[in-house]
């Protein structure tokens, strides 16, 4: 058996009925390039197949009364592949708003527990045409975010794709066994009782972090501090409702932009998301004055040696939505989001890790509830959150189908009802953006507006010569 870390079974214990606590990304495919031609009977037969040698895909969460410690991930044996995969047809005709739409409906819903914690959904009616004739298809792929982070994800996606079309399955992989009820127990007595000591070990770690920020706060060098964002509209509690909304930009446009100013990649993708805000608050005469912040999750996995599937940090970045000229909002931001990543550098990677690993059950919920509603804050923790993702830049295969976009959609929490994710994926930079339509229902009218915002910047850039 595997334990979850407490920073994955936080997201366990802070989900609700109105609060699913699910990542998800949709994929739209090319059937023409499946070998023997695409049905939806040999793309279940080949993920069965890929599903012997993943166990990840086979785990499902166990725990018991008696225990002290966080819930461990064992083997379903009763794991049934067609109790994950599902199908659905898009209405007419079939666009981006209507797939868009049905993977809103599909992201609402919460997650089964009683068995592993995902699900797979094949969406056929792209533009009308039959993927069996060689039509498009789309692929949308819901995990607990108890199961994966932003990485782990990616990489337990791209397990179930290959460079080529007709590349082999692995071999089958044993999965993680069986535990009982007094086994789960027993490992989380000892753990809970070894708590007191890594309290004493974290401690210094947690204080001397503590002296670093204040000594960077002096000398203005310091990430946006939490509750320093102004409310906006997406700055409330949620509903269990989701909608989505898609855009595909070219990444080689980006890079333009990115070398002109001598920014990153990332930073060009939160100035697209500045500008985009700027013009949807504006129009209803909600820009607040002081700059929107975004709270960007940090990847530690090539700096942490904790357990679990989760290995995040954090940091908070002005959006500078205050500066109307884009370059000089660019060069801010720019400015910005390297004061957060230096003082996230200097933060212990695994610092979020260990305490969450401290943290009792009822912990969690009590919390994480007090800093999302507690009217002790004026101000909201973060606006929005936003990631990028880098993804391969070479052609990939999912099930023998070309894929030819990939859209990650994050989660929402109460007091933060918009995400913005990204990822670049052979030379497009893929934005999916989810919100809850209660407190955003004209999500497209945002969303459009990425193409105009990356234009304004390429004007920017002298043409070459």
């Amino acid at each position: 058996m595997e334990r979850l870390s407490g920073l994955d079974a936080s997201f366990l214990y802070i989900e609700s009925l109105t609060q699913p606590l699910h990542v998800c990304s949709i994929l739209e495919l090319d059937t023409s390039t499946v070998p023997g031609g695409y049905t939806f009977d040999r793309l279940h037969d080949e993920l069965a197949v890929r599903i012997g040698a993943i166990p990840d895909f086979r785990a499902k969460l166990a725990d018991s009364g008696l225990n002290l410690d966080y819930p461990v991930w064992v083997e379903d044996d009763a794991f049934d592949v067609d109790r994950h995969l599902l199908r659905i047809a898009l209405p007419a005709p079939g666009g981006r708003r209507e797939l868009a739409a049905v993977c809103g409906h599909i992201a609402s819903t919460p997650l089964d527990r009683s068995k592993p914690l995902w699900e797979m959904w094949v969406i056929d009616g792209i533009a009308e045409t039959d993927p069996a004739a060689g039509g498009p298809l789309a692929v949308m792929m819901k995990v607990h975010h108890a199961a994966v982070d932003g990485v782990t994800g990616a990489n337990l996606l791209s397990q179930l794709c290959s460079v080529e079309p007709d590349e082999p399955a692995p071999d089958p992989v044993e999965g993680s066994g069986s535990a009982g009820g007094l086994q789960i127990a027993a490992g989380g007595l000892l753990r809970f009782a070894s708590r007191p000591w890594q309290l004493a070990n974290l401690m210094p770690t947690t204080v001397a972090t503590i002296a670093k920020t204040v000594r960077r706060a002096r000398g203005g060098m310091t990430m946006a501090a939490p509750f320093a964002a102004p409310a906006t509209r997406f700055n409330a509690s949620i509903t269990a409702d989701r909608n989505v909304a898609l855009v595909q930009l070219d990444l080689a446009d980006i890079k333009k932009v990115k070398d002109h100013f001598n920014v990153t990649v990332n930073d060009v993708v939160m100035a697209l998301c500045a500008s985009v805000l700027r013009w949807f608050l504006g129009d209803y005469g909600e820009l607040p004055a002081r700059s929107l912040v975004a709270m960007v999750p940090v990847s530690v996995h090539d700096r942490s040696d904790r357990p679990g599937h989760n290995q995040l940090s954090g940091m908070f970045c002005k959006l500078e939505t205050g500066i109307a000229d884009p370059a000089e909002r660019l060069r801010a931001i720019a400015r910005a989001d390297a004061a957060a990543k230096n003082h996230s550098a200097a933060i212990s990677p695994t610092l979020l890790q260990d305490w969450a690993q401290l943290a009792a059950r009822a912990v969690f919920g009590g919390v994480f509830r007090l800093v999302a509603d507690s009217p002790l804050f004026a101000h909201p923790v973060h606006n929005l959150i936003i990631s990028n993702v880098a993804g391969p830049q070479s052609q990939l295969y999912f099930l023998g189908c070309e894929v030819e976009a990939m859209y990650p959609l994050g989660p929402l929490f109460h007091g933060c009802g918009l995400n913005v994710t990204a990822m670049s994926l052979n030379g497009k930079l893929n934005v999916g953006v989810v919100c809850c339509p209660e407190l955003l229902p004209d999500l497209w009218r945002l969303v459009d507006d990425f193409d105009v915002a990356l234009e304004e910047l390429l004007d920017c850039v002298p043409a070459p010569g």
